[in-house]
């Protein structure tokens, strides 16, 4: 591997931004208790709030009855400040499918989807307002970087969803969050620490967390190569999701400007790493876009470059069973050029990755009436 994969990953988000007020999805359970000291409040009283909010995914202050009525003010606004604000919730799906627009404490605009299935429900949530990872095809690359967003902040994503499904605001009856993918708006690694705390919020048994299982969260990634390394060592069995979208340099470099730092081989060599020290099979994210990057030997030619990382140790599974291929319907954004594959060219492709014995799936899209593809409602709004 390159030695440019041992240099620092810095993408600067601008200066000069306040920072969103601190909340207690940004605070372990013991600086949450020395957050209450420092503003003269009873420590003990931090489990109660972090009951209510992860446990029992309360929102008013007045439903927080154990909390004593002259001190719940003080108390919620030290540690349960508010976040961000809904502007806007989209349905779609017969309701199963719900897209909102949050507006941000200091303005700034992103979007989480909820999305519940037959036998499970997946929140899809936002890392940073915009991205700088400037992929052409996608909406929300096209508005650049705005700020990274915090633990918090991602948390409350997760946790208004929760609360939908337990208040049976969702059609199916009262449920729960099983999944989280970290693939809204934004490029995840890029914000490394403050998603590694969120995915730690989410997992973290009740009331310290949502007690989710990591292995029902994805964190996907453009291919910030020194974070994927970073990530398989952090001992947290999430799926990493690699966005590929193309198998050789020339066309990933027009596709994914970052490509032109970390090569494809450079990047499927940190995804074959990542499974092998996780023992987890990363997922290949490849959204299929008409004359691009849809072509019969381009699937033969991505079918390659996975089966050149062989089998991992002890793996009993297919020879290539490390890696799975998502293809992507892709969700054109209005007045892109960039549009979705003709149905028999998608065919086509499964077949000859298939053929290759590399296990392929297409994705379910959802949202395509109500500005489903990422980005999109926040253009819109903005």
């Amino acid at each position: 591997m390159s030695e440019r994969t041992n240099l620092p990953l810095v993408f600067d988000e601008p200066r000069g931004r306040r920072k969103p007020p601190r909340h207690l999805a940004d605070l372990t359970p013991e600086e949450r208790k020395e957050r209450l000291a420092e503003l003269g409040l009873p420590g003990f009283r931090a489990k109660q709030l972090s009951t209510h909010y992860f446990a029992r995914l309360v929102d008013d202050p007045a439903e927080m009855t154990d909390l004593p009525a002259t001190q719940r003010d003080e108390l919620v606004a030290g540690l349960l400040p508010e976040l961000m604000v809904p502007l806007r919730t989209m349905e779609a799906d017969r309701g199963t499918t719900r897209k909102t627009l949050w507006k941000l404490f200091d303005g700034a605009l992103v979007e989480s989807v909820l999305m519940r299935y037959p036998d499970r429900a997946t929140m899809c949530v936002s890392s940073q307002a915009g991205c700088g990872m400037a992929c052409p095809f996608c909406a929300t690359g096209q508005g650049g970087l705005q700020r990274n967003m915090s633990t918090a902040e991602i948390v409350e994503q997760v946790v208004a969803g929760a609360r939908a499904l337990t208040r049976g605001e969702v059609p199916g009856g009262p449920g729960r969050v099983s999944n989280v993918v970290f693939m809204g708006m934004g490029e995840p690694l890029a914000n490394y620490k403050a998603v590694i705390g969120a995915v730690r919020r989410l997992t973290d048994p009740t009331p310290d967390g949502l007690g989710m299982s990591a292995r029902g969260i994805t964190v996907s990634t453009v291919g910030l190569v020194p974070r994927m390394l970073q990530l398989a060592e952090e001992g947290i069995p999430v799926t990493l999701a690699l966005s590929l979208h193309a198998p050789d340099d020339e066309l990933r470099n027009e596709l994914v400007p970052i490509n032109t730092r970390f090569s494809v081989a450079e990047t499927v060599d940190a995804a074959w790493n990542y499974a092998k020290v996780t023992k987890r099979r990363v997922s290949i994210e490849y959204a299929m876009m008409r004359g691009i990057n849809d072509h019969a030997w381009r699937a033969d030619l991505l079918a390659d470059v996975l089966r050149e990382r062989g089998a991992l140790p002890d793996d009993r599974r297919s020879r290539w069973g490390w890696v799975h291929v998502n293809l992507i319907p892709l969700n054109p954004t209005p007045g892109s050029k960039w549009t979705a594959s003709d149905p028999a060219d998608e065919r086509e492709f499964v077949r000859r990755l298939e053929a290759k014995g590399i296990p392929t799936t297409v994705r379910d899209t959802r949202g395509r009436e109500i500005d489903g593809a990422c980005g999109q409602l926040a253009a819109t709004e903005a």
